[in-house]
């Protein structure tokens, strides 16, 4: 990864201007500076590897106002948890493929969602090789922190992710550490396999601030540790080895008198942090101004307590205010 600390990552693209997951939402983001990109990866049913926040895909798609696929509504139970709606993995890539974006949150971003129904879902390798050209095109290294998504779910219905996911690295030219890859996942079961495997990259274990990790859960049952519990100092010792860094909500990291930051780097471990973003809604309470959930806050004093901690990465959803933020 380039050597900025700390790292700015556009996350899903910059879904504070365009649809997430969307080639516009990468190309602002990559035309705005950042140091990386973030693609949640899930699996369509012929094995295809798309970029989309979930395999649930009624919220950030069309896919409801096309009458041909009303029969693959359905209810799925995804990290124990039943959902309806229209998952990925019930569609071939030429069906997704029809498919245009939509913006996640339209009452919070009515100018992305301003741009809905414009774009199709992309591949990963869409993504790799966007990342690639933007990289070589501006001169400067470029990296992809690539998410893999409810991968205990996805096995437990025959799409291993982690086979899948090393194949397109390696066709791609993203697997033997010549271009900057992180991978990342709540459930550290894949990333054990992505690292057996012999993909060249980071490490990296996504931590809620509660919970506890469905692959963990589906092993261990009641005796898996919580995500909090994970991040213990005496537990960090555990991931030392394992993983090469951890990424928090910033919810941990606000916590008065958190040391989250320091423990992990006193062990050798990265620490990256998400996901900041300026509007209201997503701000915590001593930051929010007038306005509204919509209208921006007064998220540089939120930005200021993770920036002082010493974090290694950044999530944004405007990476023109994080690189200027961050970089300043």
């Amino acid at each position: 990864m380039p050597s900025k600390s700390p790292l700015v990552i556009g996350h899903r693209g910059a879904p504070g201007h365009r649809p997430e997951h969307t080639r516009s939402s990468y190309e602002v983001a990559l035309a705005m500076g950042v140091d990386a990109v973030e693609p949640d990866v899930v699996a369509t049913q012929d094995g295809v590897l798309v970029v989309r926040h979930e395999n649930e895909i009624s919220g950030t798609t069309d896919v409801a106002d096309h009458p041909e696929f009303a029969d693959r509504r359905t209810t799925r139970r995804v990290d124990g948890a039943a959902l309806t709606g229209w998952f990925t993995e019930d569609f071939t890539w030429a069906e997704l493929s029809t498919l245009r974006c939509r913006e996640r949150l339209p009452k919070l971003r009515a100018s992305s969602a301003s741009f809905d129904g414009t774009e199709p879902i992309l591949r990963l390798r869409d993504v790799l090789d966007l990342v690639r050209a933007a990289a070589q095109e501006q001169g400067r290294p470029i990296g992809v922190v690539l998410e893999v998504k409810h991968a205990t779910h996805f096995a437990g219905i025959g799409l291993d992710l982690a086979p899948l996911i090393a194949r397109e690295l390696r066709d791609a030219g993203w697997a033997a550490g010549e271009l900057p890859l992180i991978v990342e996942s709540f459930e550290s079961t894949v990333l054990g396999q992505l690292r057996a495997a012999g993909v060249d990259a980071s490490f990296v274990y996504l931590i809620e601030a509660a919970g506890q990790p469905y692959d963990l859960l589906v092993a261990e049952g009641s005796k898996a540790l919580s995500y909090p519990e994970t991040v213990t100092p005496g537990n960090l010792d555990r991931l030392v080895g394992q993983v090469d860094g951890i990424s928090v909500d910033k919810k941990m990291l606000l916590a008065p008198g958190t040391t989250l930051v320091a423990d992990a780097h006193a062990r050798g471990l990265t620490v990256f942090t998400w996901t900041c973003r300026p509007e209201n809604a997503f701000l915590a309470a001593p930051y929010r101004g007038p306005g509204g959930k919509s209208a921006f806050g007064h998220y540089e004093a939120e930005w200021g307590v993770i920036a002082r901690q010493g974090v290694d990465g950044v999530f944004v959803d405007h990476p023109d205010l994080g690189v200027a933020f961050f970089r300043s």
